[in-house]
Formats: C-alpha cells, sequence, structure tokens
C-alpha cells in the first residue's frame, strides 16, 4: 500500500477573494505557527506575536463590518479560516474566536460614536480581547451573575470577580457583563472595559490539562470606574447581548473543533500508511480501515453542520438551535476523533513525542467552554419541545 500523506481539505468557498484569504492563511500557519506549536505549548508560551501577525494581515475582525476595519467576510468563510488555525494550533483558532466574542456586543449594539471610537483599533489595530461573563458561582447559570456596576455620576463602579477568562491578564479590552438591576437577566449590563483599568487585577493562570499556551485567568474587579459612554446598549440589555454573542460564539467552538479533529485524523492516517507490522502497514488492516472511516466521517459531518448554521446566519435567519447542535456535534465529534487518534498510534500516541495526545488533551475543554455540551442539548430541546414545565 502506498504512503498517502493528507491533503488540504477541500473547500467550497464562495469567491475569489475568500480563496485567496484561506491561501494567505494556510501559509501564515505553515510558516509561524504549526512549526513552533508543540515546543510553545509545552513550555506555555502565549503567542502574541501571532495575534499582531493575524491583526496586521487584516484576520482579526474578518466578519465585522470594513467601515470600522472589518473584513466584511461572511461567517462561513471566517468560520474555515478557524478550522486552518485551530489545526494548526488550538490556541490561536480559539484565541481568535475569542476575541471576536468580545467585538460583537460594541459592532451589533453600541451607538455609531462608539463604533468609530473604538472599533478600528479592536478589529485591525492590534488589540485583543477578551469576554467577560462567566463567574466563579455562575457559569451555566450566567443569568445568575453577582458582579454589580453601580452608577456614579457620569460613571459606573464595576466591583467583582469574572472567571474562567481566556486572554484574562493578557488583553487590550473586556467586554463585562455586570448587574445593574434586579436579580436575574434583566438586570444585566454589557460594558467596554480597557484591560489597563485603574482597580482590574487578573489573578495567576489557572493550570489546565491543555491548551496551556492561552492564558485563562479570574478577574477582580475592585471598584473599577468605567464612563457611561463605555456602555454598550441600554441598561437592562446586557444579557441578551450575551446570549446573541454565544450563538454566534457556539458556531467558533464548532469550528475549532473540527480543525482539532482533522489535525488528529491527518496524524493518524500519516502514521498508519507509513507504520510496518506483520510486513504491511497497519492502515491495510480493517480494524484500522474503519476506525479511520468513522473519523474521516464525523469530521465531514461536522463541518457540514457547522457549515450550515453559518450561512443561515449570513442570511439573516434564525441558527441559535443549529449554532447548539454544531457545537454539540463538533465538540464531541472531536473528542471521539483525537481518541481513536491516540489508539491509532498505539503508544506512540501516549507520548509527547506525536501531537495527538494534546489533540486529546485540547479537545476536552471545547465540551465545555462556551456553554457545556448538556447545556446545549437543554438549548436544542427547548427549540423542539418548548420551555421546561415547572
Amino acid at each position: 500500500m502506498p504512503d498517502r500523506a493528507p491533503q488540504p481539505v477541500e473547500r467550497q468557498l464562495p469567491t475569489e477573494e475568500s480563496r485567496d484569504l484561506l491561501a494567505l492563511v494556510r501559509e501564515i500557519v505553515q510558516g509561524e505557527i504549526q512549526p513552533r506549536a508543540a515546543e510553545e505549548e509545552d513550555a506555555g508560551h502565549f503567542p502574541r506575536e501571532v495575534f499582531t501577525l493575524l491583526s496586521d494581515s487584516g484576520l482579526l475582525g474578518l466578519p465585522y463590518d470594513s467601515e470600522f476595519g472589518g473584513g466584511d467576510q461572511p461567517y462561513e468563510v471566517y468560520l474555515q479560516v478557524l478550522e486552518e488555525l485551530a489545526a494548526a494550533r488550538l490556541t490561536v483558532g480559539l484565541g481568535v474566536s475569542v476575541h471576536s466574542l468580545a467585538c460583537h456586543a460594541l459592532a451589533g449594539y453600541g451607538s455609531k460614536e462608539q463604533q468609530a471610537e473604538h472599533l478600528p483599533a479592536m478589529l485591525g489595530g492590534g488589540l485583543l480581547g477578551a469576554y467577560c461573563l462567566s463567574e466563579p458561582a455562575s457559569g451555566s447559570d450566567a443569568a445568575s451573575l453577582r458582579t454589580k456596576a453601580v452608577r456614579e455620576g457620569d460613571d459606573w463602579l464595576v466591583t467583582g470577580t469574572k472567571a474562567w477568562i481566556t486572554h484574562g491578564g493578557v488583553a487590550d479590552f473586556y467586554t463585562v457583563l455586570a448587574r445593574t438591576g434586579a436579580e436575574g437577566a434583566r438586570g444585566i449590563t454589557a460594558f467596554l472595559v480597557p484591560g489597563d483599568a485603574e482597580n482590574l487585577n487578573a489573578a495567576a493562570p489557572e493550570k489546565k490539562m491543555g491548551m496551556k499556551g492561552s492564558p485563562t485567568a479570574q478577574l477582580h474587579f475592585d471598584g473599577v470606574r468605567v464612563p457611561d459612554a463605555r456602555r454598550i446598549g441600554e441598561e437592562g440589555q446586557g444579557f441578551a447581548i450575551a446570549l446573541s454573542a454565544l450563538d454566534s460564539g457556539r458556531l467558533g467552538i464548532a469550528a475549532c473543533a473540527i480543525g482539532v479533529a482533522q489535525a488528529a485524523l491527518d496524524e493518524a492516517l500519516s502514521y498508519a500508511t507509513g507504520r510496518q507490522q506483520f510486513g504491511r502497514p497497519i492502515a491495510d488492516f480493517q480494524g484500522l480501515r474503519f476506525m479511520l472511516a468513522d473519523m474521516a466521517t464525523r469530521i465531514e459531518a461536522g463541518r457540514a453542520l457547522y457549515l450550515a448554521a453559518a450561512r443561515l446566519r449570513d442570511a439573516g435567519r434564525p441558527f441559535s438551535r443549529q449554532a447548539a447542535m454544531a457545537k454539540l456535534f463538533c465538540t464531541d465529534a472531536a473528542m471521539s476523533v483525537t481518541t481513536d487518534a491516540v489508539q491509532v498510534l498505539g503508544g506512540y500516541g501516549y507520548t509527547a513525542d506525536f501531537p495527538v495526545e494534546r489533540f486529546m488533551r485540547e479537545a476536552k475543554v471545547l465540551q465545555i467552554v462556551e456553554g457545556t455540551n448538556q447545556i446545549q442539548r437543554m438549548v436544542i430541546a427547548r427549540h423542539l419541545a418548548g420551555p421546561e414545565t415547572r
């Protein structure tokens, strides 16, 4: 059986511009991201220089309006860029997704004056963002958050702790959800907080089983003064803004998951066609051939699912249910495919000499972030059967 090197994913892209864009992404991946990914992840190095390069290349604001420095790209193109970046290094792919999530509130709900003042630097000026919704005691139940913003003249004083913040401590700006009114979802408001704001401090990064190069940290707000001019949307509109952002963000996670799964399949295929046992490649054995076939099928199905949801979004149609389905299926597929990739490599798959063990560790977090997969099932079921009776 001849050695079969994995080939680049064949993508259906809508324009010549988008095909050129993917070619640029692959050039950056091959030259600047992939060669150092394993070493830098092992060392816990956050590749800020890569995000600067992506910003300079116009890749940090792809789905946003060119009027403010964005790329005017449809979500179906943006997500395929994320997939390519995540396949090379999840720290980068997920980081771009989080940055896009952090820009969503201002781009979608900010005033024209706010957008003109802040978006150009956020989308193409080298800045990096983070999204602050979760807290130590409110993860899946985000509407119960406790961080408070109290009005003081033309300012707000924000006090509380945010948890599990990707880019916590290194971001240049934070989109922060805080309580300005009564308990529940209607008492929450969104704010744009500078990363260097006085009385804003980051805890030491969490020690994680994967994505060691991506800092995840608590943020402590000790009376951080935020001008009312940095309030996004109306008072009490914050939770609706957050949910809108999460629908789009879940598609970003789905695309990243398929990227990790594709990288794992490529590694498993390369190994299986090159590794000889009993005088022939192990890919000749039916048990492994069927395993590779199942892995590839899960990836293709996941890619089709997230792209279908993206096309609904691009058409201005509801896509919340499909986003939850894509996040659920793609991240479960990534966990399954990366686990199988370790199995294909056998003992070698369990060592750090090959990247599949890193892919497996990274896939796990994708089943948790931006709404656990149990929450996704609840979202899907509500769309199908209506709200739960109490």
